[in-house]
Formats: structure tokens, C-alpha cells, sequence
């Protein structure tokens, strides 16, 4: 099982921008972001394929604002969050999976990071 460690999260203004990070033990397939807002499900964020560096992102709500990327000489995976509303408060959860990535954000067979929380006030 992965290891994963998140940190980066705050509390900001809207318009500002946070950096979130997500160190791990070792590479797999399939790593990336999953958010949980207050009172909902878990939901997925954005992903990147390891070996490739293809990026997939969740929506349109993310799309030009937020950026995944990764380091893999200090086995780091980031989340650049611009523009940031206050609908992108939640918990921020690094995840990774063995294979494929899903394209539709399904949540299976993820380890998960213990979550850094975001938290954007208008």
C-alpha cells in the first residue's frame, strides 16, 4: 500500500492561489486529487498518468484554474490552485491506484492520503 502525505492546505480569499503538495513512497500508475466538500461525497478533482504525464480533469469547474503535476525525482505530486472560489472549499485528498486511470473519476481501489483542507471565503 502507497503512502501518502498531503500538505499545502489553508484558509484564503477568493481570487487567491494555493499550491497543494502530496509526497508518496512509491509511484503508481494512476495518481491524482479527490476533493470532499462539506456535506458531500467525495468527488474527483484531477489525475495524471505516471509514466506519461497525461492529465485528466474532472470538469469544467477546474479546467484553467487548477494544474496537476509531477516530480517524480522528490516522489511529489502537486495541485496549482488558481482563481480559487469559495466552492472549492473542501477536503483535498491524494489518491493513487495501480493501472489505469478512470476517466469518469470512479472511485476504486485508491489508497488515500489523511486529506488537507481548503478553505476560500468570498
Amino acid at each position: 500500500q502507497v503512502q501518502l502525505v498531503e500538505s499545502g492546505g489553508a484558509s484564503v480569499q477568493a481570487g487567491e492561489s494555493l499550491r497543494l503538495s502530496c509526497a508518496y513512497t512509491y509511484r503508481t500508475g494512476c495518481m491524482g486529487w479527490f476533493r470532499q466538500p462539506p456535506g458531500k461525497e467525495r468527488e474527483g478533482v484531477a489525475l495524471i498518468y505516471t509514466s506519461g504525464g497525461q492529465t485528466l480533469y474532472s470538469d469544467d469547474s477546474v479546467k484553467g484554474r487548477f494544474t496537476i503535476s509531477q516530480d517524480n525525482a522528490d516522489n511529489t505530486i502537486y495541485l496549482q490552485m488558481n482563481s480559487l472560489k469559495p466552492e472549492d472549499t473542501a477536503m483535498y485528498y491524494c489518491a493513487a491506484r495501480a493501472g489505469s486511470c478512470f476517466w469518469n473519476f470512479k472511485i476504486f481501489a485508491y489508497d488515500w492520503g489523511q486529506g488537507t483542507q481548503v478553505t476560500v471565503s468570498s
